[in-house]
Parts: C-alpha cells; sequence; structure tokens
C-alpha cells in the first residue's frame, strides 16, 4: 500500500506528501480521488489541492497509474473561516497600472481574526504591503501581486529601533546578516503569527537591470528589498503560489518558528545578483517541501547573521528539514553560511533533485564569523550537471574583508570567539551524473578541523567535455577539471562505497587527517 501524509491543512487547501524512496517526482503518475471522485494527475511527491470549501469534510487518496495500488483512505476537515474579504470590494483596481497598496492593505487591516483576504484574477501593482495575525491571503488564479519599481516610493525599515530598556533594541531591517536600513519587501510580515498565504497566483517582484538589479551591491537610499520578509513571526505557511523576479532574496525569515514553505516555484533569472530563493536566517522548525528553485544565487541558504549582529542578537537556525524540492540553476543547491555566526545545526536533506547548480551540498564560512555548524544530514539526492557537488569551505573570500590574510592564511592562527566550528556532516545514498570541476572540495581551518565527515554510498561521474572551472571561492585558488575529493584539515573522515567515474586525477586527495576510516 501506498503511504499519504497530511502536511498542511487550510481552509482552501490541502498538502499532501507521498511517503517514497523516489527523489521529488515519484516513479509513476499517480490519480488523485477527492470524495470518491478522480480529481487529477500528478507526477510529484508533494502536491496541493485547491480550491475546497472551508469548513469541510473531505476523504483523499491516491492510485498508481501504471500498478493501480492505492494509498489508504484519509479523512481530514478544512479550517474553519469568518469571513472572506475581496480586495476589489475596496477599490483595488487589478490593472497592472493602478498603484493598489492602499486598497490592499485596507483589505488585510479589515478582515477579520480567522478571515480570508481574496485576490481574484488581475494585475495588483503594489508597493510593500504589511501582514497582521490570523489572516489568509489567497491569490486566486491569474491574480498577480506585481511590485512597483519606484524605490523612492518604498518604505524603510530601519536596521535598529532603539529601545528605552538597556539592551533590548528592536532588530529590524536586514541585508546580509547585518542590522541595516531596509527597503521593506513587496510582502512584510513583522511580529504576526498564523499567517497563510496560498493560492494558484504569482508574486513578482517585476525586477530588471534597469531598477533592483542595477549596480545591486551599492546601497541607493536603502539596501533592496525582498519578495517576502518576515521578521519574528510564528506559525507561516506560504504554499502553492510562484514567486519571481524578486530585488534580491526571494524569501527570507528572520527570527521566526514555526514555518511551512510548500510547493512553491520560485524562479528568477541564472545572471539576477543576489536573488536567493529561500532564506531561513536565525529561524527554528522550518519546511521546505516539494518547491522548485531556479534562481540567480543560492537555492537555499540557510544563515544566522554575521558576528556584529549575533553579539547582541545570538539566535542559531535549526531543525530545518529540507525534503522533496527540486533545485536547478543557481551558485548552490543546499547552502549553510556564509553568515552563521549565530549557529546552525540539525539541518535534514532528503529526497531533492539538483540540477546544473554550481555547486550541490555548500558550507562556506571564514574566520570573523564564529559561529557553529553541526548535525548536517543529507540523503537520497541525485545531482545532474553540477559544477562541484560537495563544498566545505572554511575561507570563503566574499566581500572586502574576505581578501584580508587574516581569513585566507592557511597558517594555524589562534583559536578565539572569531573562529568557526563545523562538527558533523553526514552524507549518503547520493548519486552524482556528469560532474564538472572536482567531486568534492573540503578544506577545514588549521586551528580548528572539520570535527567529522562521513560519506556512504557515494557515486561521482564525471562529464568528459567538462571545463576548468573554481571549486570555490577562496583566495589564490586554482582552476580545476575533473579532479576527485579534496579533503584538507579534517579530524575524522569516513568513507564506505564513495566511487568516482572518468575523473582526471586521483581520486582521493587527503591532506592533515588526524583519522581516516576507508570502507
Amino acid at each position: 500500500m501506498i503511504n499519504i501524509n497530511i502536511v498542511s491543512i487550510t481552509s482552501r487547501t490541502i498538502s499532501i506528501e507521498i511517503e517514497n524512496d523516489e527523489c521529488f517526482y515519484t516513479k509513476n503518475k499517480v490519480n488523485i480521488f477527492l470524495n470518491g471522485d478522480k480529481l487529477g494527475v500528478v507526477d510529484t511527491n508533494v502536491f496541493t489541492i485547491k480550491n475546497l470549501t472551508p469548513d469541510s469534510d473531505y476523504v483523499v487518496w491516491i492510485e498508481d497509474c501504471i500498478t493501480k495500488e492505492r494509498s489508504g483512505k484519509i479523512s481530514v476537515r478544512t479550517n474553519a473561516e469568518s469571513a472572506v474579504v475581496n480586495v476589489r470590494d475596496f477599490g483595488a483596481k487589478g490593472d497592472g497600472e493602478w498603484l493598489d497598496t492602499s486598497a490592499i492593505q485596507a483589505a488585510i487591516f479589515a478582515c477579520p481574526e480567522n478571515g480570508r483576504v481574496f485576490f481574484p484574477e488581475g494585475r495588483y501593482l503594489t508597493l510593500p504591503i504589511f501582514l497582521k495575525s490570523n489572516i489568509t491571503l489567497e491569490l486566486g488564479k491569474g491574480a498577480v501581486l506585481l511590485g512597483a519599481k519606484k524605490r523612492e516610493l518604498y518604505p524603510i525599515l530601519p536596521g535598529l529601533i532603539k529601545s528605552n530598556r538597556e539592551g533590548k533594541d528592536y532588530y529590524l531591517g536586514s541585508w546580509e546578516g547585518e542590522a541595516v536600513d531596509s527597503f521593506a519587501s513587496i510582502v512584510t510580515g513583522i511580529d504576526v503569527e498564523n499567517v497563510s498565504v496560498i493560492g494558484e497566483g504569482t508574486i513578482d517582484g517585476n525586477s530588471d537591470f534597469d531598477t533592483w538589479w542595477h549596480e545591486a551591491k551599492i546601497k541607493k537610499i536603502a539596501w533592496r528589498p525582498k519578495t517576502i520578509f518576515l521578521n519574528k513571526c510564528k506559525n507561516i505557511l506560504v504554499e502553492g503560489i510562484t514567486i519571481k523576479n524578486s530585488p534580491s532574496w526571494t524569501i527570507h525569515p528572520l527570527m521566526c518558528e514555526n514555518l511551512k514553505f510548500i510547493n512553491l516555484d520560485i524562479k528568477n533569472p541564472k545572471d539576477a545578483p543576489n536573488t536567493d530563493g529561500l532564506d531561513p536566517e536565525s529561524c527554528k522548525n522550518v519546511l521546505i517541501l516539494g518547491t522548485r528553485f531556479s534562481v540567480g544565487d543560492d537555492c537555499i541558504a540557510i544563515k544566522s547573521g554575521k558576528f556584529c549582529t549575533t553579539e547582541k542578537f545570538p539566535v542559531p537556525s535549526e531543525e530545518i528539514h529540507i525534503r522533496n524540492c527540486l533545485m536547478e540553476y543557481g551558485h548552490g543547491a543546499v547552502v549553510i553560511g556564509s553568515e552563521m555566526s549565530g549557529g546552525v545545526k540539525k539541518v535534514y536533506v532528503e529526497k531533492c533533485i539538483f540540477n546544473m547548480t554550481d555547486r550541490g551540498i555548500r558550507l562556506k564560512t571564514r574566520r570573523g564569523r564564529g559561529g557553529v555548524i553541526d548535525e548536517i544530514y543529507v540523503s537520497t539526492i541525485k545531482m545532474n550537471k553540477v559544477l562541484t557537488p560537495f563544498t566545505i569551505n572554511s575561507f570563503y573570500n566574499c566581500d572586502a574583508d574576505g581578501k584580508t590574510e587574516y581569513v585566507w592564511s592557511k597558517q594555524k592562527l589562534p583559536v578565539d570567539h572569531r573562529t568557526p566550528y563545523i562538527g558533523s556532516i553526514h552524507l549518503r545514498d547520493i548519486k552524482c551524473t556528469d560532474a564538472q570541476i572536482a567531486a568534492g572540495f573540503m578544506y577545514g581551518l588549521p586551528e580548528r578541523k572539520v570535527e567529522n565527515v562521513t560519506m556512504e554510498d557515494i557515486y561521482v561521474h564525471f562529464d568528459t567535455n567538462a571545463k576548468l572551472g573554481y571549486a570555490e571561492m577562496l583566495s589564490f585558488a586554482e582552476p580545476m577539471c575533473r579532479n576527485g575529493f579534496y579533503f584538507n584539515n579534517i579530524r575524522k573522515l569516513r568513507l564506505k562505497n564513495v566511487v568516482l567515474e572518468n575523473e582526471l586525477i586521483e581520486p582521493f586527495v587527503k591532506l592533515n587527517i588526524d583519522n581516516i576510516d576507508t570502507l
């Protein structure tokens, strides 16, 4: 029997995950049945049933289209809702030209607790809108929330709001791990809880190289907005929608808890600067499930702030679960860092596909960041045309301070509170085809080596037409092509059934390893 699990319920939707050993896609297509009627066919392990009636009972099951094997029937009741508020009734035009911000904001603030704000088909040009607790936003089919281009009209979130209580400053605006003035985002949530953003529509950041992506590293009035920014929020669901053309990071939760990102389609151009897909920063209990990424930077980057920020706000990221996702393009598929001074631990990545990303599993940090990375578990992954499938870089050189001798020196330096720690990394059941640059590049600090790397049932096949490139971003790196695994400064390295094919040089370079267990 096929097993299925309910992963989210709203007043209008049910999301379901199929239990199997496949990555993202099902082995065969499956039929979906709802209350005895065939609803449709899917080929992914995660799907969302939409346009349901609130406060109603449903029975769901699936059937394999080839084998005819069925799942058990699951009974589920959609959530009740107090009211439906249509943004058109508040004056929103949805013509893509009239600025609909005030009408949308009025609808949100007027919506009663446990109500739903609905966007019918249309293009709703808007400046940033702000969420409130205990509501649902639904973007109907054909509805587009379209970001306005003129930055001078955007409100600014100050990096810090001074408190009258000593040591209790309020961290508000954020840019790359620092508390600095930033523009509010298209959808902004601050200290809200129990919010769902669902539907079949799109949030379009409306960015291009004439606006937000032009001179992206220069601060103009304030730092660029995200598409969705959540600060100190709890119990948030973002489900089913498409998000594209983000001004910078697409979804950025900061110091939030209990988040679900399910069945999303996140897409930015490959050359759009800093357009990460989803960057949970200093967050706890995060589920990223069934989501497609095609972006201009890292697909998922787990962060916890830079050192100067975490001295005041030392909040780690922990219990991050990533399953059944598809990553295409981007600098890294699942990345930790480089802003990780608050620590990152208990990360679980399972049953994902990485296509044509620069790197697959990527850890990046450096001296001056401090912080702890530990308990990272990655299993059942398929990679295709990933330039370098596995990297751990303790000498990450991005930005001016990353080019200093303190960062790039390979000498053993004194250990202090600025020295990062990388603990246990577990990699299992991973198949990589048509790799390009290196199978893996893992380089710890000489004064604080990577504690433990375990690799089991790993297969890396190289593309014979691969070109030279750089496995990681660190000073004085040499280009590589079809290199094997490079391991340096690791305390315990365990390799079991790690196989390479078509490599040009020796498959394993092992330097400064204290304990090696090869099976």
